[in-house]
């Protein structure tokens, strides 16, 4: 029996959203979870909440391939810090050419996610289930 909020979406959109889910785990999952388990004894306080951020996005990432309608607030997240950090981060270090081989490989990823995310992401579904319908009830 289908879900008669998930009917509206065409299952290759379905796919292309547990695809992106996937991309997240894996590529996210694989850089920062071998940092969370052997990390450094003393770590520097904001590089340890990004990994671990980071590693947390990749773990729930997980659970949109199985949920992906669901566990779209996560990929609102992505694109939210990533845009975030694109306007102020790397263009400001782009417009002083201040950049770097460093900089430069982490505005390519990130920029990626900029890119892919609102190209999944089913716009029509956010509209209709995030914005338009009524909130919760609060008592």
């Amino acid at each position: 029996m289908q879900n008669p909020a998930t009917a509206a979406i065409p299952t290759y959109r379905l796919h292309l959203l547990r695809a992106l889910y996937l991309l997240i785990a894996v590529g996210q999952g694989s850089l920062q979870w071998p940092k969370l388990v052997h990390h450094p004894a003393s770590w520097d306080l904001w590089h340890g909440v990004g990994v671990c951020m980071l590693a947390a996005l990749a773990a729930l990432a997980l659970l949109g391939i199985r949920y992906p309608l669901q566990m779209l607030p996560l990929l609102l997240y992505e694109l939210a810090w990533k845009s975030m950090w694109m306007l102020s981060v790397a263009v400001p270090l782009w417009l002083d050419h201040r950049t770097s081989a460093e900089i430069a490989e982490n505005v390519f990823a990130i920029g990626l996610g900029v890119v892919l995310c609102p190209l999944v992401v089913p716009w029509g579904y956010v509209l209709a289930n995030y914005v338009r319908r009524p909130g919760d009830r609060w008592k």
